[in-house]
């Protein structure tokens, strides 16, 4: 997995494990990341950060909303950042997706994320 130089991805997941994972994975691929539990923890995070590129939320999370929700409130709020939804038992269509988002199913291998990844920031 090969990143553009700076690019940050806000990875938003309940499960401290799988967060831990996904996030050694992506620093080691080069991207900066910053760590969230929860979309309530996402949001605090985005109005602190001006330089996030990539939302890669899992759908399924507690809390106030869940990451499809959250999804569509980050797209209205800052619509520069580029979407990617997560879940091992939800699968939205694409029309449920906003924007350009797209969708990887869990397990995922990270090769998977890496292509995800490339083809997002590829639209911008």
């Amino acid at each position: 997995m090969k990143s553009e130089p700076g690019t940050t991805v806000l990875i938003v997941e309940d499960e401290l494990f799988v967060r831990m994972i996904g996030a050694d994975a992506l620093e080691e691929a080069g991207y900066r990341v910053m760590e969230a539990a929860s979309a309530d923890e996402a949001l605090a995070i985005l109005e602190r950060a001006d330089n996030v590129q990539v939302l890669f939320t899992d759908i399924r999370m507690p809390g106030s909303m869940d990451g499809l929700t959250l999804a569509k409130v980050v797209h209205e709020r800052w619509p520069n950042i580029r979407i990617l939804l997560t879940s091992g038992d939800t699968h939205p269509s694409t029309d449920a997706i906003p924007d350009d988002g797209r969708f990887l199913p869990k397990p995922y291998r990270f090769d998977s994320l890496s292509r995800e990844l490339t083809t997002l920031l590829d639209q911008q």
